[in-house]
């Protein structure tokens, strides 16, 4: 069966910068947009962990969305991830998305419920039937609870708008399940420290929050494994991008990475959205001694052809 949707390349879960009262900037959210389109990403998300969607409100997500798509201006495919605890919101989410023109919604588990196999695909295609868009599904059992397993992947598999997941479990025989078992669900790497294994398993696209500050070298890795097929070269890239992987995951402070991040990239980031804090001196100093290291080393490997 032929996908309604190809998700293929880097998609940018962006992030939402604050202004020092903490009210959204939306003056910074237009240049991320910017800065994330010249530097050659293939579609943006709103709406997901890294924006930090568990510290707002349906219609701030909503607005935030309508906003972020008013800017791209139908350059880039547009995302709207629909996960929430409650499924009353994530249909809501879902029927704003497809109100506003999104090419796809970002669909996972809710959070804290645990709920069944049955009962994960039930409430996935209540969001679908709201939604009726692409879907790319979202499995991330370290924050969800449960995994999105056969079971589920077979009863939600029989829309036709499931047309990907996005596998966060960390767990490489999922990878192995899903391109094996599972091929008319393009894969989509969610777990940065595999994204060489998922592009070597037929994963055409990466959902990577480190895009939002890196972007020219993640899509160097998606060039050179899915575009070119030079592994050998996607080696080199993967090993010199793998210190800044241990340092987003290290702590617990993966989104406040991000946002330092961006706001060295030249867009102000800003704080962070309650109960998060930033980042401390020190670990900013070895977020920068990092991402200097990186961009080097990759540029060049990029040089050398």
């Amino acid at each position: 069966m032929t996908p309604i949707f190809q998700f293929e390349g880097i998609y940018t879960p962006i992030i939402t910068p604050l202004s020092p009262d903490g009210s959204f900037n939306h003056d910074a959210l237009a240049d991320q947009v910017e800065h994330l389109v010249a530097a050659g990403v293939h579609g943006i998300i709103s709406g997901g962990s890294t924006g930090e969607n568990y510290a707002q409100t349906v219609d701030e997500r909503l607005a935030l969305a309508t906003f972020t798509r008013g800017c791209l201006k139908g350059r880039l495919p547009f995302i709207v991830g629909t996960g929430t605890m409650r499924t009353p919101d994530s249909i809501a989410l879902a029927r704003g998305a497809r109100e506003m023109g999104a090419d796809a919604i970002l669909l996972g588990t809710p959070p804290y419920a645990v709920p069944t196999e049955r009962e994960n695909a039930l409430n996935a295609l209540a969001i679908d039937r709201a939604a009726d868009l692409p879907i790319m599904l979202y499995n991330y059992p370290g924050r969800m609870g449960v995994n999105m397993g056969e079971e589920f992947l077979d009863r939600v598999g029989r829309s036709r708008n499931i047309c990907a997941i996005k596998e966060s479990s960390g767990d490489i025989n999922r990878v192995h399940l899903l391109a094996r078992d599972y091929p008319h669900i393009q894969m989509s790497c969610g777990m940065d420290d595999q994204a060489l294994e998922f592009f070597a398993w037929g994963a055409r696209s990466w959902v990577c929050a480190g895009s939002n500050f890196l972007p020219q070298e993640h899509v160097a890795l998606y060039q050179a494994c899915a575009v070119e097929g030079n592994f050998d070269k996607g080696r080199r890239i993967m090993s010199a991008m793998m210190p800044l992987m241990r340092v987003l995951e290290q702590g617990g402070k993966f989104v406040q990475c991000v946002k330092h991040g961006t706001t060295m990239a030249g867009v102000v980031a800003g704080g962070m959205m309650p109960p998060l804090k930033a980042l401390n001196k020190d670990d900013k100093r070895q977020l920068e001694q990092v991402v200097s290291v990186l961009k080097s080393t990759v540029a060049a490997i990029q040089a050398e052809g």
